[in-house]
């Protein structure tokens, strides 16, 4: 060992190999369904995919494109922004296209934290956000969303939040649809939550990868709370939407100074990525409603799906309102260990899933509750659910 030292900075010694690494691997080598790793199992739009293959073919973005993303895409977010949500934005100082959502977090989080600045987040939380945290030298504040069985949902409490945002805190981290547990914040917690960023001159970072899933209540971007667009980054991406996610296209939408703040960050991390595929995303974001209406009821219909089909095998549901994963409760099993439940699964019925303790600092909080996705065929999902309800015999 080089000076007698770790190879890996401390910064980033608790991050070792993911639990969703682990966990397909382990789905190859049993033949078991993987309904751990949040990708769907075929791809989006064929519109969509051959704009891919007109701009390969073109010649479109075959080179380093521009540094803030190509202006076909960052014209069409905007107008995206514009429709859904009727928040203006400049293409051309407040949009900056990434390599995905992961990137955009990254680099914003590296560009706004200094050593010692504390960021308060929603506890559980997807995995790269402590990581990124880390990586800046500054600390993670979780705060906990609370299972409520009787509702079959989670919940914010607000009283919380406020206790944790001290003197040192830098910024909250949001996600909302909520990956895992789907929660969809409703208008009232996202406004007091804006009361609290203003009342504290915090800056928010908002994960919305998940925007065009929600099934119950709506999703309500933050930026347009009053008094919040000067002080939120928004981030969001093509991947979830549009089923395309191995071509890593996301982005920023931000008042400019804050852009600005972040492309500093990420031009020294990708610098530039996914050049054809911007031109195809550019076009995804124009597809008519229908495309994003149709999409959401296929998916609530595979939500029900696997959701039923759990019930019936003895777990406690939590239903998501949005996103695309399901939180389940394995102590009606007689379980609670999640880790040890998701390693023997695949071999006990050949089905793969995550324990959501990896997505908390308070692991006990999340030990007995384990995460399904449902971005999957209904064939496969159809199988899942034959193989799971061996649990309840």
């Amino acid at each position: 060992m080089t000076q007698g030292r770790p190879l890996l900075n401390r910064r980033l010694a608790e991050f070792g190999t993911t639990i969703f690494a682990e966990m397909s691997a382990l789905a190859v080598r049993t033949g078991a369904i993987n309904l751990g790793q949040g990708f769907p199992d075929t791809d989006g739009p064929e519109e969509v995919r051959e704009a891919a293959v007109r701009a390969l073919r073109a010649g479109h973005g075959n080179q380093y494109p521009p540094g803030p993303g190509v202006p076909e895409l960052r014209t069409a977010i905007t107008a995206h922004q514009q429709r859904r949500y009727a928040l203006t934005y400049d293409p051309d100082t407040e949009v900056l296209v990434t390599a995905g959502a992961t990137e955009a977090i990254a680099a914003t989080l590296l560009a706004l934290l200094e050593p010692g600045d504390e960021v308060v987040a929603l506890e559980p939380y997807y995995d790269s956000y402590a990581a990124c945290i880390a990586m800046a030298g500054a600390t993670r504040v979780p705060v906990t969303l609370h299972p409520e069985p009787s509702s079959g949902t989670y919940r914010l409490d607000l009283d919380e939040l406020r206790t944790a945002v001290t003197p040192r805190t830098r910024l909250l981290l949001l996600n909302t649809p909520h990956n895992p547990t789907g929660t969809v914040l409703t208008r009232e917690e996202l406004g007091a939550i804006a009361e609290l960023a203003c009342e504290r001159d915090l800056l928010v970072v908002t994960d919305e990868v998940y925007e065009h899933l929600v099934f119950e209540g709506e999703h309500l971007p933050l930026a347009g709370f009053p008094g919040m667009r000067e002080r939120t980054v928004t981030i969001s991406s093509a991947g979830k939407t549009f089923s395309f996610t191995g071509w890593k296209v996301g982005w920023v939408t931000a008042p400019r100074e804050l852009v600005s703040a972040v492309r500093s960050a990420k031009q020294f991390l990708t610098y530039v990525a996914s050049g054809p595929f911007q031109y195809a995303v550019a076009e995804a974001l124009r597809l008519p409603d229908s495309y994003f209406d149709e999409f959401r009821a296929d998916m609530r219909a595979k939500r029900d799906l696997l959701a039923d089909g759990l019930e019936r095998a003895g777990f406690r549901v939590f239903r998501p309102a949005g996103t695309y994963f399901v939180t389940t409760d394995i102590r009606p099993l007689g379980e609670s260990d999640g880790f040890a439940f998701c390693r023997a699964l695949p071999e006990r019925c050949g089905v793969v899933a995550i324990p959501n303790a990896v997505f908390y600092d308070h692991r006990e909080q999340g030990a007995p509750f384990v995460r399904f996705a449902f971005c999957k065929r209904t064939g496969v999902l159809e199988e899942a659910v034959s193989r799971l309800k061996t649990l309840a015999a």
